[in-house]
């Protein structure tokens, strides 16, 4: 759904950019338009997609601060970036800052980013004209080959639909989905994602729970007591590491966590995406000295300030628009056309 949208945004940044340059050839148009559809996607994951998962007030005005400054958003509208740095204007058009060490994605943050658990087992498709159930599905029959056939079958107004009025599921132990528990690759073989999550981090270096907190400057976990509200979970986990507490898998530890009011994941895994999601923007000369109308065209900058998740959605399915009225960020669950 979401390769769809974006593909098509990006026609329609091609469409707005002939309009603007009647003389540039397709390859111009194909690349300037992946340019600025990646900036809005950027965007959009900055200052909704995030704040969306991690609803916390504070978080909501941090990672508006990194695209916009500490100042409201009309003033960088109005004046452009102010100050070479990015506190009054934001990381976006500040100057670009490797700190130290050219970016890329690190194997702690491909670990805090296994958010395997917030995708369902089960799916209610709905009608977008009138809310009624029209199928029912589990995961397996909607992935891999039956992606295109399952779109077809319903079609992606009523996908849009159903996926924006349906919650996710909650980042905790106990609630890996059972489609990926047991998930039959393209080629036959059946793999079991969580294990395979498990695996990787230890293949990597990525440190066990303990050794992790204490990087980030976290006390470590003495007790198995102390790992999570629910003694359940506590004495299962002391049971698989034969009670040691250190041998505790990064993974099994943040998903055992108590969550901070409004967060979707824990507090030790958000250390580590709070820090990546700046630096992504920070050490990338295209959100960055490269982040101005000679590169991206006026029209460019112009697309990516007015646009967000909700523009996309409505501009290619104005038919979903009734869903969205009124919404403030378009990854809180939509309103029902009922």
């Amino acid at each position: 759904v979401m390769h769809t949208l974006f593909a098509r945004e990006h026609n329609a940044i091609c469409d707005m950019l002939k309009g603007h340059h009647p003389t540039w050839d397709d390859e111009q148009l194909f690349l300037k338009a992946r340019l600025i559809n990646s900036a809005l996607i950027a965007k959009i994951h900055t200052i909704e997609w995030t704040p969306g998962i991690l609803d916390n007030s504070a978080l909501h005005i941090g990672m508006n601060a990194n695209w916009y400054g500490v100042l409201p958003k009309w003033v960088k509208r109005t004046f452009g970036h102010i100050g070479s740095g990015e506190l009054i204007s934001g990381i976006v058009g500040s100057p670009l800052d490797h700190h130290t060490a050219p970016y890329s994605i690190t194997s702690e943050f491909v670990s805090v980013y296994r958010m395997h658990p917030l995708i369902p087992d089960d799916y209610q498709i709905r009608s977008h004209k009138s809310d009624e159930i029209v199928g029912e599905t589990d995961f397996t029959p909607i992935q891999g080959h039956g992606t295109r056939d399952v779109i077809a079958q319903y079609g992606m107004s009523d996908w849009i639909y159903s996926l924006g009025l349906a919650h996710p599921g909650a980042i905790t132990l106990h609630n890996h989905p059972n489609a990926l528990r047991d998930l039959v690759r393209i080629n036959g073989d059946h793999v079991d994602i969580g294990t395979i999550d498990i695996l990787r981090d230890r293949e990597r270096g990525v440190p066990r729970y303990n050794d992790f907190r204490e990087r980030l400057r976290k006390k470590r976990v003495e007790r198995f007591d102390d790992l999570s509200p629910n003694a359940e979970w506590n004495e299962q986990i002391r049971e698989v590491y034969g009670g040691d507490i250190d041998k505790v898998d990064a993974q099994v530890g943040m998903l055992s966590e108590k969550l901070p009011p409004g967060f979707g994941f824990s507090d030790t895994a958000f250390r580590i995406f709070i820090l990546m999601a700046s630096r992504r923007l920070k050490s990338d000369r295209f959100f960055t000295n490269d982040y101005t109308p000679e590169v991206y065209t006026p029209q460019g900058l112009e697309w990516i300030e007015h646009n967000l998740f909700g523009d996309v959605v409505t501009r290619h399915h104005p038919d979903l628009a009734p869903a969205l009225e009124g919404s403030q960020n378009a990854f809180a669950p939509w309103k029902s056309v009922a």
